[in-house]
């Protein structure tokens, strides 16, 4: 009855302070310590289930921890980051102002080629309303926006919420309870780095 959102280790995207979308970087060294880290956090837990974004960066965090579990990854599109379109891999101070501000205010906004944080919403919602089940721990290795989605979604706010909201890299976020009545357990765990 837990879904444990797993944001991947460190990439040099990352790093470099970049938005990182669709765009398929590996982990760097200091990111593959991380899912190393977060392996040991969930060995002796015992989940019922690792799934996986596809892209490689979580994919290479969710093989750490499957593999400490002795759990086979199970990929899930829907656990993929968001699309920035055009803006992937920009800086983000190079966003022209006029977008961001429409981009903070109107959850239907989407950068160009891109996607809004209201589909992301929508399909994070049914991956937690699928996997929210009873007597049942699954470990969800995604990305920032998908994991900031699924906090939205358990405590019924709005998706601009997400703005308001600092998630690191290899961070832990839990929820549990049921599909009707979830809970934000923990946001943004850190104590295993």
């Amino acid at each position: 009855m837990t879904i444990a959102f797993v944001r991947h280790g460190e990439t040099a995207a990352n790093r470099d302070g970049v938005l990182l979308g669709r765009a398929d970087p590996p982990l760097t060294d200091l990111g593959t310590a991380q899912a190393g880290q977060l392996a040991s956090r969930f060995a002796d837990r015992r989940p019922d289930a690792v799934v996986s974004s596809p892209l490689r960066r979580s994919l290479e965090t969710a093989a750490a921890i499957g593999g400490a579990c002795g759990l086979e990854v199970v990929v899930d599109d829907r656990l993929i980051e968001i699309d920035y379109g055009a803006w992937d891999l920009a800086p983000f101070s190079e966003i022209p102002r006029a977008d961001l501000a429409a981009w903070r205010a109107d959850p239907d906004f989407a950068p160009p080629d891109g996607e809004s944080l209201a589909a992301v919403s929508t399909r994070v919602a049914a991956f937690c309303v699928e996997h929210l089940e009873p007597d049942r721990t699954v470990v969800a290795v995604s990305h920032v926006s998908p994991i900031k989605a699924g906090v939205s979604w358990a405590i019924a706010t709005d998706p601009l919420v997400s703005w308001r909201l600092r998630l690191e890299v290899a961070s832990i976020s839990r929820i549990a309870g049921s599909a009707d009545a979830p809970v934000l357990v923990s946001f943004n765990e850190t104590a295993h780095l």
